[in-house]
């Protein structure tokens, strides 16, 4: 991989946005458990912006040091928010998980529509006029990026949250069979599909919902 300025350009900006990104996908988590009565990430600091509360050794650091040198798409994970339903208010103990889990990647489906008004807003006032202005690649990425957050955590493989969306909303026998199928082999599905996932699925996915919201956005 050659390191041009485009490419460490490129890179750093990704590695912001994704630290951005995620700190306020787990934060949205911790602040939903806080709202149904858990103040357990509350009191850990977890409804915070600041990415060193949020910080995985391997999914916030690691994973995209190498993604970095090697020029794969920049996507990783950050330290899971702690959630205790038990002390969710009376009733919500099932619904609560579901909601906590899917805050995270609503999250990044509205920071992905607001950077989309934003990436408007910069052409509609004449800040965009070309790629090749300065605004145009850290709006683009951040569309992308969230897109692809929101894509990769509605997977249904623990621990991603698309697991807890998939186990609450199948048929609760079809439910009970899956989550005793995929809860003990999930950390190391996920490992094994990480790089197909990311090629195959949440690479183009991402990428057709960006281009769709640029294209709005330009015509907007």
């Amino acid at each position: 991989m050659e390191f041009t300025a485009d490419h460490i350009f490129i890179g750093l900006t990704a590695y912001v946005v994704l630290l951005f990104s995620l700190s306020f996908h787990e934060s949205a988590h911790a602040w939903a458990a806080n709202r149904l009565g858990d103040d357990t990430a509350l009191r850990e600091g977890r409804i915070s912006l600041n990415p060193l509360v949020h910080i995985d050794p391997i999914g916030t650091v690691l994973l995209p040091l190498i993604q970095f040198a090697t020029g794969y798409p920049t996507l990783g994970w950050a330290k899971p928010t702690p959630v205790v339903a038990a002390n969710f208010r009376q009733g919500w103990l099932a619904r609560g998980q579901v909601l906590v889990a899917g805050a995270g990647p609503a999250s990044n489906i509205l920071l992905c529509l607001l950077f989309a008004v934003l990436f408007a807003l910069a052409v509609k006032t004449g800040i965009l006029t070309s790629p090749q202005d300065f605004a145009y690649v850290p709006l683009y990425i951040a569309i992308q990026m969230n897109a692809g957050l929101a894509i990769f955590n509605l997977i249904p493989i623990p621990p991603l949250d698309g697991s807890w969306v998939a186990s609450w909303g199948l048929p609760r026998a079809l439910a009970d069979r899956y989550d005793r199928f995929v809860e003990p082999l999930g950390g190391i599905l996920l490992l094994i599909l990480f790089i197909p996932l990311g090629r195959y699925v949440v690479g183009p996915l991402s990428m057709l919902v960006t281009e769709v919201l640029v294209t709005l956005a330009i015509r907007a």
